[in-house]
């Protein structure tokens, strides 16, 4: 992973793993809530992933270590997670469907980077993300609780493999501006 101290990029798909994260079961146990074996295996699945898991893939994962876990537990639990603030909805720029993936909460927020062609997902974090956040919340004179920002491109290798992909694309500023123009000049 390249790091400094004012940004990180993942190098896989998680830049949250569990280092950072992991701490699903002694969060929920402080807060007093209920720990069946099953739920404990869902956290246990959760806190080590280290993609984005939807909610078929927390299934197969968990019942690999508990064959006893059922969709039911796995739906509530997520319930659960997101109620308590731990966890995070993603759609992913939906480049997998309709599903969606859940990811625990690490210490700063990060930015979901999506390769539109293969479907490649990394994470990116950075100092200024915070300060744009800071500022948003200056701003508008709000505490900002959440925030979710999804970027979608070209990875280098889709890039080498079809070279068509860097033709400048035509960006809404651009369109709009074009639109003027023709506006202007049919008037």
């Amino acid at each position: 992973m390249a790091a400094s101290p004012s940004r990180r990029v993942s190098t896989g798909e998680r830049l949250n793993t569990a280092e950072t994260t992991g701490k699903l079961q002694q969060i929920l146990a402080q807060r007093g809530l209920r720990m069946t074996k099953q739920r404990r295996v869902i956290l246990q699945v959760m806190d080590t992933a280290e993609q984005h898991l939807d909610v078929d893939q927390i299934l197969a994962r968990a019942q690999k270590i508990d064959p006893g876990v059922h969709l039911v537990t796995v739906y509530r639990t997520i319930d659960l997670l997101k109620k308590q603030g731990l966890i995070d909805e993603l759609d992913l720029l939906h480049l997998r469907g309709d599903r969606h993936y859940y990811e625990s909460h690490g210490p700063r927020d990060h930015i979901h980077v999506a390769c539109l062609r293969c479907g490649k997902v990394r994470e990116f974090e950075s100092r200024l993300y915070e300060q744009l956040k800071e500022q948003i919340a200056r701003d508008f004179d709000m505490k900002v609780t959440i925030s979710r920002t999804e970027v979608g491109g070209y990875c280098g290798a889709c890039l080498a493999a079809d070279p068509s992909l860097a033709a400048p694309s035509k960006t809404v500023a651009q369109s709009a501006s074009a639109d003027d123009r023709e506006h202007t000049r049919s008037h």
